[in-house]
C-alpha cells in the first residue's frame, strides 16, 4: 500500500512542461486537502520529502556526517553495533575524521580498513554509543523505480529513478601528460595537459619520470602502466629529471572525462566527487546528490536499503554500490578491523 501510494504521489507531482495553476486544477482534492501537497515542477520539492520521510524510519539513527579536518566531506552508514561506519574513501583527505551522529554529537573516529577498488573506507568510532546499523537488502528494483536517498538522521536529500542496472564501471584516471621515449629510453614529456594533476604539480616538457612513487620506472609503457593502476582522486610522489636535477613531486590522478570537458560542459554537470568511476559494480540513478551527500544508504520505495551512494558523477548521474557488492566488502573490512584490533 505504501509503495502505491508513493509512486502515484511521485506521478501527481512530476507534471513538467505546465504551470502550477494548471496542474492544481487536474490534482484530486483528496491529494490537495488531505496530504497538504503544494503541486511542484520538482519531484523533489519540499512536501514531496516531508512524504516520503516514513519510508526512511528504518535509517533515521544509522547516517552521520563525516568530517575531515573539521570540514563536512561525506555521509557514512552505520554498519555494526559496535561502532563502525561504511563511507566514501576517496574524500577522507586529512586527519583528525570525526563523525556527526544523528543527535549532533561529533565523535573522533579512524580509519579501520578500506577497499581500493570499490572507494570504500571503514571507519572505528572510539566512543560509547547506541549504534544502530543499517539491514542491507540484496533484491534491486528493476529500472524506472524510485530510489530515495537518506541523509543525517534519515532526513531525505533526494528522489530519483533507477536508470541502469549494476554494472563494471571502468576507472578513466589520467596525470595528464603525453609521453615519448627518450633516447636514453626513459619516459620523457612530450605534453602537459592543462588543469590536470601533472599541471598543478609543476611538471613540464621535457621531463624524465624515473620513479613513481620511490619504484623506479623506465620506458614509457611502464609509466603508462604503473600509473593505470591508480584510481582518480589519488595522488602519486614522481620523481622527476629535469636539467640533470632530481625533483620529488606529488601529483593528483584525475578523471579523464573532467579533464577532457569544455567550461560550458563543467558549469552544466556542476560539482562533482574527485572519483567518479572504477567501480566493480555499481547502479546508476538521477538523483542529484552534492558531492558531500556519497556514503550514504540509497532506499527502495518499500524502505529497504538496496546500496550505497558512491558517486556524484554528473548533472542527471548519481552511481551507487548495490547491496549484493558492498556485503562481501563489508564482511572482508569488519574481518579486517577487528583482527588488528585484537
Amino acid at each position: 500500500m505504501r509503495t502505491s501510494l508513493v509512486i502515484l504521489l511521485m506521478a501527481a507531482i512530476c507534471v513538467c512542461g505546465t504551470s502550477a495553476q494548471g496542474q492544481e486544477s487536474r490534482t484530486p482534492e483528496w491529494l490537495r486537502q488531505g496530504f497538504n501537497v503544494r503541486i511542484s515542477n520538482r519531484r523533489d520539492n519540499g512536501e514531496m520529502m516531508q512524504l516520503v520521510r516514513p519510508i526512511l524510519d528504518s535509517v533515521n539513527s544509522s547516517v552521520v556526517e563525516i568530517l575531515s579536518n573539521g570540514r563536512p566531506v561525506a555521509l557514512g552508514t552505520i554498519v555494526s553495533a559496535d561502532g563502525y561506519v561504511l563511507t566514501k574513501r576517496s574524500e577522507l583527505s586529512a586527519d583528525p575524521i570525526r563523525v556527526r551522529m544523528f543527535d549532533n554529537r561529533v565523535l573522533p573516529a579512524r580509519v579501520a580498513a578500506v577497499k581500493r577498488s570499490n572507494d570504500l573506507a571503514l571507519l572505528k568510532v572510539n566512543a560509547q554509543f547506541d549504534f544502530k546499523p543499517v539491514d542491507f537488502d540484496t533484491e534491486t528494483p528493476p529500472i524506472g523505480s524510485f530510489v530515495i536517498s537518506a541523509g543525517r538522521t534519515g532526513r531525505p536529500i533526494g528522489i530519483g529513478s533507477l536508470g541502469v542496472l549494476a554494472r563494471r564501471v571502468e576507472h578513466k584516471g589520467r596525470l595528464g601528460v603525453v609521453l615519448r621515449q627518450g633516447s636514453d629510453g626513459r619516459a620523457r614529456v612530450q605534453e602537459v595537459w592543462r588543469d590536470s594533476g601533472a599541471d598543478e604539480a609543476g611538471i613540464e616538457p621535457e621531463d624524465r619520470i624515473i620513479a613513481i612513487n620511490g619504484q623506479e620506472v623506465f620506458s614509457s609503457e611502464n609509466v603508462i602502466q604503473t600509473l593505470g593502476r591508480m584510481f582518480p582522486g589519488e595522488s602519486v610522489q614522481l620523481t622527476i629529471l629535469r636539467s640533470g636535477n632530481t625533483m620529488e613531486m606529488n601529483a593528483g590522478i584525475r578523471e579523464l572525462g573532467v579533464l577532457q570537458e569544455t567550461e560550458n560542459d563543467s558549469r552544466v554537470n556542476g560539482p562533482r566527487n574527485a572519483r567518479l568511476s572504477g567501480f566493480d559494480r555499481a547502479f546508476q540513478h538521477d538523483t542529484v546528490l552534492a558531492p558531500d551527500q556519497c556514503g550514504g544508504p540509497v532506499l527502495d520505495s518499500s524502505g529497504r536499503v538496496i546500496g550505497v551512494n558512491i558517486a556524484r558523477a554528473g548533472r542527471v548521474v548519481s552511481y551507487a554500490l548495490p547491496s549484493s557488492l558492498v556485503l562481501p566488502e563489508l564482511v572482508s573490512m569488519l574481518q579486517e578491523a577487528r583482527a588488528s584490533a585484537n
